[in-house]
């Protein structure tokens, strides 16, 4: 029940911070490197998504059939997806350095990080092997968190 509740909770944070952004207009900027950032960010997403397969998105993060994921961008991070989103985000703090923009950042890196944990307790307990992998794959950013 926690888990559930505290994954629903990080999903709807990272939405109210990137809609916050939206309506703010704080996530396109002219600036080259920003632009960058935010096409590798979708990158990384589309590529983890590929990866993942066919399988859904629930909000409430219950484990999918079909074995652990530990290939494409997975075998380098455990969740590159809420990595992307975070990379994304932060980079339209970098094009936009408002009190604002740095507030919805904070939230949609709290929710990701909510989403992770609470994923990452449900693949503890459904693929025993999720164990394994995470001592060796990083969080976040290969080689360090």
């Amino acid at each position: 029940m926690v888990t559930t509740v505290a994954s629903v909770a990080g999903v709807a944070l990272m939405v109210g911070g990137l809609v916050w952004l939206v309506f703010r207009g704080e996530v396109l900027s002219p600036a080259p490197h920003v632009i960058l950032l935010q096409l590798l960010a979708v990158a990384l997403m589309v590529w983890a998504r590929l990866a993942f397969g066919r399988r859904s998105f629930h909000a409430t993060a219950p484990p999918t059939e079909g074995g652990l994921v530990t290939t494409g961008p997975y075998r380098w991070v455990r969740h590159p997806i809420y990595t992307a989103v975070c990379v994304f985000t932060w980079a339209c703090v970098i094009g936009h350095p408002t009190v604002f923009a740095l507030g919805a950042a904070g939230i949609v890196t709290l929710g990701g990080g909510l989403r992770m944990l609470a994923e990452e307790e449900l693949l503890r307990k459904r693929y025993p092997e999720y164990a394994e992998y995470a001592q060796r794959t990083k969080r976040m950013v290969p080689y360090v968190f």
